[in-house]
């Protein structure tokens, strides 16, 4: 009996401290965290993905065909204008030009024939009109001599022609010949050579590429594919930073030089190409390369800032719970109350049922309020020398939020994440700090949310 006695307390006693432990949990105060604000500058920037090339590329070919017998010049081999780069075998080019000096020779040949003809029919010409004028000849002698002379007139300036064909002919083997020798057309540096000593190039329809030579790699530029919806924003002399992935941890600039209105439609997409300025002193940069652009619209210098996450507020049913208020109607429809991971808050009675615990919270705070989306009300801090307060509601338009592909990037201090919020204020992982809009007022404290 009092073995029964004692375990009928200790399952009181056992049940008791659940109970009391449920209870409180289901009264568990919002866990409220905070951030201090910071002061540096605020850019609202446009993000895009460019290629690097050259300023000046030219693509160096050949007019005429044949065997590639030398090549003078290597990747990577800086030339000056006129140097020799590359030779092609002459032999057949040789042989046509001593068949054309032989056309040449022969229609000298031939000329000169005819000039003899042309003089003689002259000559017999006078003396049919001599005879005919003492009626020593007959009329048709004499109109015969004047045909024969104009025929030899006529052949004559034929064969000044042919003459004239023929040395022309001439030239142009002689120019074919010249053009086996390749010259460099500009100073500058080897990029891509396409052929190899021994290889046969035909020039027939179009030339064959030989070489790519860069003008000049010290000075490059960067062709940004920008969005048909921040192409409005561009202007010319924009400050622009970006970086590749050889370089992971430096920082390159350039300045915004042309605009073009060329659209490029890519799967339903307007894109158009803006063309940036890039130094490139210490030639880490190369003809190719992949730049993440980020191109500066705006700039705010020596403001404050606030964590992003302070400005948005998602509250759950223990957040009312603990301020002892009820929970609405429609908590839970249209996005209003769901947690972190998108879905609805099943026990306030939205559209999944009651039954399911709501999603955590991204951030809360006493008597505030915003939608769960881009462009929440801003935060209001505290006065200078305050302790951590949290960060209600202000009134919407104090801060902007910008959709997606332009973001602002914080700047001078401060431990940023991601979406502009600390990693001790929000628990998400650190990163580069971006966020977007511009900061409060000139005051100072520290910024809190749940």
């Amino acid at each position: 009996m009092k073995k029964l006695i004692v375990i009928i307390i200790l399952l009181a006693a056992i049940g008791g401290a659940g109970g009391a432990y449920y209870m409180r949990k289901g009264t568990k105060e919002p866990e409220v965290r905070t951030a201090q604000i910071t002061r540096g500058d605020v850019i609202d920037a446009v993000q895009a993905t460019g290629t690097l090339e050259a300023v000046t590329t030219v693509q160096v070919g050949t007019q005429v065909g044949g065997i590639v017998q030398d090549l003078y010049a290597d990747f990577n081999s800086i030339v000056k204008k006129g140097q020799v780069i590359a030779r092609l075998d002459p032999t057949i080019l040789d042989t046509q030009i001593e068949q054309q000096r032989a056309n040449v020779t022969r229609s000298e040949a031939d000329l000169e024939r005819l000039r003899v003809t042309l003089a003689d029919a002259r000559q017999k010409l006078d003396r049919a009109k001599a005879l005919t004028d003492k009626n020593l000849l007959p009329r048709t002698e004499l109109e015969t001599a004047e045909v024969n002379v104009r025929s030899s007139e006529a052949q004559l300036r034929s064969s000044e022609a042919a003459l004239v064909q023929a040395k022309s002919q001439l030239h142009t083997a002689e120019v074919n010949r010249e053009h086996t020798v390749i010259t460099a057309p500009i100073d500058g540096i080897v990029i891509q050579r396409a052929v190899e000593p021994g290889q046969t190039v035909n020039a027939g329809m179009n030339a064959p590429l030989l070489y790519i030579l860069a003008a000049d790699l010290t000075k490059m530029q960067v062709n940004a594919n920008i969005d048909e919806a921040d192409v409005g924003r561009m202007r010319e002399g924009q400050t622009v930073t970006f970086r590749v992935d050889a370089f992971p941890n430096e920082s390159f600039s350039g300045t915004v030089q042309q605009v073009r209105l060329q659209p490029t439609t890519v799967q339903n997409v307007v894109t158009y190409q803006t063309v940036i300025a890039v130094p490139n002193s210490q030639y880490k940069l190369k003809p190719g390369m992949t730049a993440n652009v980020s191109i500066e619209v705006s700039r705010k210098t020596n403001v404050l800032r606030i964590p992003a996450a302070a400005t948005r507020f998602r509250p759950t049913v223990e957040t009312f719970a603990a301020l002892k208020q009820e929970v609405p109607a429609d908590f839970g429809r249209g996005g209003f109350g769901r947690g972190r991971n998108g879905g609805g808050n099943r026990n306030a009675g939205g559209p999944g049922g009651p039954g399911e615990p709501a999603a955590p919270s991204g951030s809360a705070a006493p008597g505030a309020s915003s939608s769960s989306r881009g462009g929440a009300p801003a935060a209001a801090a505290s006065a200078p020398g305050a302790p951590a307060q949290q960060v209600n509601a202000a009134p919407q338009g104090q801060q902007r939020q910008r959709p997606t592909g332009s973001a602002a990037e914080n700047r001078g201090g401060g431990d940023q994440t991601a979406n502009g919020a600390p990693a001790a204020a929000n628990g998400e992982g650190g990163g580069r700090g971006r966020t977007r809009g511009w900061a409060l007022g000139p005051s100072s404290g520290a910024a809190g949310c749940a």
